[in-house]
């Protein structure tokens, strides 16, 4: 049994109310659900955590450190801009999936930069919520090498 540990950035509690033209009407809450059972199903363990702030997000990352075999994190505005997460995150050295779920290459310039996508195992941008489903699959066919 693997740990897997999803994380979320700022403004991610707003999925289902948030620009759903952009964002879907899917909750954070149904995403977070439907990936503890997809998980529990294979035999795994999955906590999900949010925070709009860049340092509960590190406390996270180095406290799952030895105690978490696997990361699916959507950083949202902080894949732009935060080196503290991407440092803790190659700190830690828990294989990771960076997930978008807008196509974040369609939108603005700025958001086509990515701290996040030179050190992780797989990128996924544009699937919508299912972005985060075939993120947790591929983490598992990895973890089950």
């Amino acid at each position: 049994m693997a740990n897997i540990l999803v994380l979320h950035g700022p403004n991610l509690n707003l999925l289902g109310t948030r620009e759903p033209d952009v964002y879907g009407a899917v909750t954070l809450e149904q995403i977070n659900e439907s990936l503890a059972s997809a998980a529990k199903a294979a035999g795994h363990s999955l906590t999900s955590f949010q925070s709009n702030a860049e340092h509960e997000l590190v406390d996270k990352i180095q406290a799952a450190q030895n105690k978490v075999d696997y990361i699916l994190i959507n950083p949202a505005a902080f894949t732009h801009t935060s080196v503290a997460i991407r440092d803790a995150m190659s700190a830690v050295a828990i294989p990771f999936v960076e997930i978008h779920i807008s196509n974040v290459h369609q939108r603005e310039e700025f958001r086509h930069l990515s701290y996040f996508s030179g050190i992780a195992e797989a990128v996924l941008c544009g699937f919508g919520p299912k972005g985060y489903e075939y993120a947790l699959d591929f983490a598992i066919d990895q973890l089950a090498k």
